[in-house]
């Protein structure tokens, strides 16, 4: 095996080098012919065989002939023709032929030996030099989408500049084929539209260009034969999506051969002239016959993009679809029947076994009838509504096949006849006692079963003779009662047909505002209602509904079977923020009995008016709000509650949410004066109103300044009865603390004389002696002698005949500056108060009226010796610093260092008699008023701690 392979591989070597060897030559390839075809792109080359020569194979090159550029060259083995003396080879040219010019060369090949080229075949393009004007190729072509196309463009002879292409409003370059020609290749082409895409060659201001056309091949699918007249098939497909293809480029089809000229007959937009009820589908008719047995029928669709065949076989004596029904009537017409009548313009129909289908419509409602029968032309409906307006259409099919249903005929109205109408639905309104309404429904269409022409309406016993008759307008009808408990009504209506049955209903007793309501919340526009069973409800309840407020209003009602004790109620006529009384009456052999009662609203709004009658009020120092309740017609849902706001800067400040709808004041409690503005808003809860507003502005309050007033005083008052207690209980002490006892000098009763005169004669001096007696230590000062050198004598009274000498002996006694002194045995005065006394022995004025002498015991928490009422001359004692205190120590009389001696008068010099004098004046000692505030400032500092611990 593997010998032969080496053989195999090693015989044409041999073979080869043999030939050349023995001088072959492969001949050059004679009668070489190309023909083109320029609409397809095509060149067909000929060339004869060679008898003397082997088989051969053959090299064949193509070539753009001006610029002598190879664009295709290959090694072929191609076959004889028919003929068996020449060879035949095609080769499609990516570009138009006519674009540039085309040369075809062929040489023999011999394995490795070739011959020599045969000479150059060329086909003419038309950018040579005879053809001077522009051109543009291919013109219309028409390719698939999303494939490839090059065009090319031939300028004039003698441009030469660059050349641009303009596609889909885009500028492009093209490629240089020849001196004049210009290629350029678009690719992935959409579809175009239906008069195709145009791309343009512009060179300098030459303008030359064409139109390419893309599209789809055909898509026709779903070929069905069938037949409507029994001489005759006609075949219906599906037309597939659009080829984007029309006028010469557009698919053409053909039945079994023969031409369609309904499906190939295009209107302006692209349609066929054909096209069944449902577009989208074509036809073709052709002649046949009704014979047993299948047929065949095959379509052909081609464009130039394609070609489609679709093939359907069938018996056509099963696949009948009737044409529709013609000269429908109607045969009978009564109340609730009728019977139609139709005929078939195709007379081999009445043969056929067939189906039919009757349509009925009413008021938007519609229903089948089905009739079968050979030939079928008629059919009954029943059930039918009286005096009601019914269209009808009939369509029919083959029986025994479910093939299609015919075309349905045209609509055919009658009327049915009247008969007696339905019982009234009635009810009665009271307004009082004894007057009312009875009023009734209108009958519908269906329950009046006719016109109607009246009403009677019967009160009482029907042989008394008490109705009228009303017009058929008319649904209600006022009544008056007598004194008897039940109040019977009878209404009745007619029609042409005759009378409806009667409707009678016992009046309730009236109640006006006796029965208790509640609130009822509508829902989807309508109310939701439930109630307790009536113990007398015996057949059934009614519910009453009416707008509050109107005693003439339209009133509704619904029935409510036995047994139920709920029920939804809606109406057309309910409107939103629109409130109703609603009644619930149980149906009883008698009388009507009220059951209940409620108001609601199918939808509550916010009120449409605000608050009336709002008022600002000053209450002392409150702002007190008040306003009147919305009328109820304004309301336009329940009133919730109210909101009070503040307006600051235009902007509502809630101070208060009011949730009692009763309650339609508020007060502000203790506000500032100043400017108020308040916005009251009443709520539903369909929102708030828009509000009002007061403006009210706040004075200060007189009677809240009497008030405070009287507080103040009643508490003064109270402090004060307070501190009067306490004072009278601690009187003793505060007397003494407040109030202590002054000494002062005892006047002899020739002093109580009246005023006068007063001779002041030369008397002898009075000494003044000052004992103190401590009783824990005493120091006395030892008086001065008489006479002595430390006594400053006064100026003597130049209106006395004898000179007055006063001497004044102070003595100052310390508390306990030493430990022990000596006590001057000659002292005579002793003290008596507390722990020191001082005893004051002083001598009066002596004169020829009168003399006297007394003595004064002042008491005091502290003792201290007399002072002059003048400064003294320097007296010297004999007495260590440490011994004398500060004189802020001691109290009792001091002198007094205010009064001048140039200054008495006689008038003040009787208050002053008896009081103790200086040595050298003869004015009177009185207290220094700055000596008693030292006096007491030091037992008013422990006063309050004597209150507090209750110590006299």
């Amino acid at each position: 095996m593997d010998s032969f392979l080496l053989w195999a591989l090693l015989l044409p070597m041999q073979v080869g080098i043999t030939l050349s060897q023995n001088g072959f030559q492969p001949p050059v390839p004679q009668g070489v012919h190309v023909k083109p075809d320029f609409a397809s792109q095509v060149l067909s080359v000929t060339w004869e065989k060679d008898s003397s020569s082997p088989t051969l194979s053959y090299d064949i090159q193509v070539l753009h002939t001006e610029l002598m550029e190879i664009v295709y060259h290959d090694t072929v083995d191609v076959k004889l023709d028919s003929s068996g003396k020449v060879y035949h080879w095609n080769w499609t040219s990516p570009l138009p032929l006519e674009c540039t010019s085309h040369s075809v060369r062929i040489r023999s090949r011999q394995q490795s030996l070739t011959s020599d080229w045969s000479p150059l075949e060329t086909i003419p393009g038309m950018d040579i030099p005879v053809e001077t004007a522009a051109k543009m190729y291919p013109q219309d072509k028409v390719v698939a989408v999303g494939s490839n196309i090059t065009v090319c463009c031939i300028v004039k002879e003698g441009n030469f500049s660059r050349t641009k292409f303009l596609y889909r409003k885009a500028s492009l370059n093209g490629t240089q084929l020849s001196r004049r020609s210009y290629a350029l290749t678009l690719t992935n082409q959409p579809p175009s539209i239906s008069s195709g895409t145009n791309v343009i060659c512009l060179e300098n201001n030459d303008l030359v260009g064409t139109v390419v056309f893309v599209g789809y091949p055909p898509g026709d699918k779903d070929l069905v034969c069938e037949t409507r007249d029994l001489v005759s098939v006609e075949c219906q497909w599906s037309k597939g999506q659009d080829t984007h293809l029309l006028g010469t480029r557009k698919t053409y089809y053909t039945l079994n051969g023969r031409d369609c000229p309904l499906s190939n007959e295009e209107l302006s937009h692209g349609e066929s002239l054909y096209c069944n009820s449902v577009c989208g589908k074509l036809a073709c008719q052709l002649k046949a016959t009704m014979v047993k047995g299948e047929s065949t029928w095959t379509l052909e669709a081609r464009n130039p993009l394609g070609m489609v065949q679709l093939t359907d076989t069938a018996d056509l004596s099963r696949r009948v679809w009737p044409y529709a029904p013609v000269e429908l009537t109607a045969m009978e017409i009564h109340s609730r029947y009728a019977r139609l009548h139709w005929q078939w313009k195709t007379e081999g129909y009445k043969t056929l076994d067939l189906e039919c289908q009757v349509q009925v419509n009413n008021s938007g409602h519609t229903h089948t009838f089905e009739s079968t029968g050979q030939g079928q032309s008629e059919a009954e409906l029943s059930d039918l509504q009286p005096y009601e307006t019914y269209s009808v259409r009939v369509r029919c099919r083959l029986q025994t096949e479910t093939w299609n249903w015919g075309d349905w005929s045209s609509v055919y109205g009658f009327q049915t006849k009247e008969e007696s109408p339905d019982a009234l639905d009635i009810w009665v309104w009271m307004d009082s006692n004894q007057t009312g309404y009875v009023k009734w429904k209108p009958l519908s269409k269906s329950q009046s079963r006719g016109k109607i022409l009246g009403y009677e309406v019967t009160h009482g016993n029907p042989e008394d003779g008490n109705s009228v008759k009303l017009l058929q307008n008319n649904y209600s009808l006022p009544l008056t009662f007598g004194d008897s408990d039940e109040h019977v009504v009878m209404v009745t209506a007619w029609n042409s047909a005759g009378v409806s049955p009667v409707a009678s209903i016992t009046f309730p007793r009236f109640f006006a505002g006796e029965m208790p309501t509640y609130k009822v919340s509508g829902i989807d526009r309508g109310f939701n209602l439930s109630w307790a069973a009536g113990a007398n409800a015996s057949c059934g309840y009614v519910v009453e509904w009416c707008p509050t407020g109107k005693w003439d209003c339209d009133v509704q009602w619904e029935k409510v079977p036995a047994g139920n004790t709920s029920a939804r109620i809606e109406s057309k006529v309910f409107e939103a923020g629109v409130r109703y009384n609603i009644s619930v009456y149980a149906c009883t052999s008698g009388a009507l009995e009220l059951l209940e009662r409620s108001q609601g609203y199918v939808e509550e709004l916010a009120p449409s008016q605000p608050v009336p009658g709002i008022k600002a009020q000053q209450s002392i120092s409150d702002i007190v709000l008040s306003w009147d309740e919305i009328p109820m017609e304004s309301q336009r849902g329940f009133i919730s509650g109210y909101t009070v706001y503040i307006n600051n800067n235009s902007l509502l400040i809630p101070i208060v949410n009011i949730t009692d709808p009763d309650i339609r004041n508020y007060t502000m409690r203790h506000p500032s004066p100043g400017s108020y503005k308040f916005t009251v808003k009443a709520h539903t809860s369909g929102g708030e109103d828009v509000g009002v507003t007061v403006d009210f502005k706040l004075n200060p309050s007189t009677d809240m300044l009497v008030a405070e007033i009287l507080v103040a005083l009643g508490a003064m008052t109270g402090i004060l009865f307070i501190i009067t207690i306490l004072c009278y209980k601690k009187r003793q002490w505060v007397k003494k603390t407040f109030y202590p006892d002054i000494p002062e000098p005892k006047v002899p009763e020739e002093w109580s004389t009246p005023p006068k005169m007063l001779a002041v004669e030369p008397c002898s001096p009075n000494t003044v002696h000052i004992v103190v007696k401590p009783e824990v230590c005493q120091t006395v000062v030892p008086e001065d002698e008489e006479g002595g050198d430390g006594t400053e004598e006064a100026p003597a009274d130049t209106d006395s005949s004898d000179a007055v000498h006063l001497q004044y002996y102070n003595q100052v006694v310390d508390h306990c500056s030493q430990g022990s002194r000596s006590t001057d045995s000659s002292a005579s005065s002793s003290t008596s108060m507390a722990s020191t006394r001082t005893e004051v022995t002083y001598t009066g004025i002596q004169s020829s009226a009168s003399s006297s002498g007394g003595s004064i015991q002042p008491e005091a928490p502290l003792a201290a010796g007399y002072r002059p009422q003048m400064a003294p001359a320097p007296i010297e004692i004999q007495a260590e610093p440490a011994d004398v205190p500060l004189l802020g120590e001691f109290s009792g009389y001091q002198p007094q260092s205010t009064w001048k001696a140039d200054s008495p008068e006689s008038a003040s010099l009787n208050s002053s008699l008896g009081s103790p004098t200086s040595v050298s004046s003869s004015q009177f000692l009185l207290p220094d008023p700055a000596s008693e505030e030292g006096a007491d400032r030091a037992p008013s500092t422990t006063w309050f701690h004597n209150l507090l611990s209750g110590k006299p």
